[in-house]
């Protein structure tokens, strides 16, 4: 059974930091791309960051410079380093491992329950 479990969400002042972690179980951790995605209300599900097995990485331009994604195989965890933050990154984060295209938040693959990140 996989799990994706979030944490580490919470309110934070712009220009604050937040850390928000994903850990992964039930599934090959070392073999996983795995994703984050958020939503705020009104709009569309939105990818911010990834990074594959192999290391590779992928930051949305809104967020680069600014988010930094990581790994920890032996915790099964991925982290994501949120600093610089602003009013717009309010949105609930989730993380993923999606089997297709994403159209929308909880789709396809293994999802998270989100974490809620207020600016």
């Amino acid at each position: 059974h996989v799990q994706l479990v979030e944490s580490g969400g919470g309110s934070v002042q712009a220009g604050g930091s937040l850390r928000v972690s994903c850990t992964i179980t039930g599934f090959t951790f070392a073999h996983a791309n795995v994703f984050w995605y958020r939503q705020a209300p009104g709009s569309e599900c939105e990818l911010v960051s990834s990074m594959n097995a192999d290391g590779t990485t992928y930051y949305a331009n809104s967020v680069k410079g600014r988010f930094t994604i990581s790994r920890d195989n032996a915790r099964t965890t991925v982290y994501l380093q949120m600093t610089s933050l602003k009013p717009e990154d309010t949105a609930v984060y989730y993380c993923a491992i999606p089997s297709g295209p994403v159209k929308y938040c909880g789709g396809h693959g293994y999802w998270g329950q989100g974490t809620q990140v207020t600016v």
